[in-house]
Formats: structure tokens, C-alpha cells, sequence
């Protein structure tokens, strides 16, 4: 993908855009990328290629059960020491705090 700073991308907007229709082209702003310009045909493949969430979970198996369980588990937690400080004198079950 070829980077174009903004100044450049409008003063050669009609370059820009024939390019484009081969790959995307990046746009910067200060050194950073702040857009992208591609062809109108990338775009609606891009567009169409996902699915909605919606369609996705009503191709899940599990939308036809009758029960899902969707309660968490009762398990206590366990302190894990990852090098912290000492649990504070007085936390319960001396938790981190």
C-alpha cells in the first residue's frame, strides 16, 4: 500500500484515484496514518464479506436448546502471586486489594 501525505493526496487527487482502483492508498497526516482511499469495488467487498452477530448466533448450534446455562460457575478464585505486594493486613481470605 503506497502512503501519500494529505498536502500530495490533493494536489495529485486524479493519480491518487488511479491508483487506487489497483490498491489501496494510505493517507498521512503529520507522518501518521489517519485514512485509506480504495476503489469503490474494494470497498463493497469489504462490506459484504461479514456477517451480521445476529446471523452468526442464529447459525449456532445452540439456538435451538431448549436450556443454555448461562450461569457462572460457584468456583472460588485462587490468590496468584505475580509479584506484587503482600496482600493488606485485614483483606479477606487475604485477597489482593
Amino acid at each position: 500500500m503506497q502512503s501519500w501525505p494529505i498536502h500530495e493526496a490533493k494536489a495529485r487527487l486524479s493519480e491518487l484515484v488511479k491508483r487506487a482502483q489497483k490498491q489501496p492508498q494510505e493517507l498521512t497526516s503529520h507522518g501518521e496514518p489517519v485514512a485509506v482511499v480504495l476503489s469503490t469495488e474494494a470497498y463493497h467487498r469489504q462490506q459484504h464479506a461479514g456477517e451480521s452477530l445476529v446471523d452468526f448466533i442464529r447459525r449456532s448450534p445452540l439456538v435451538a436448546a431448549d436450556e443454555l446455562d448461562l450461569d457462572r460457575q460457584p468456583d472460588l478464585t485462587r490468590d496468584l502471586d505475580l509479584g506484587a505486594a503482600p496482600p493488606r493486613a485485614g483483606a479477606p481470605g487475604g485477597a489482593l486489594v
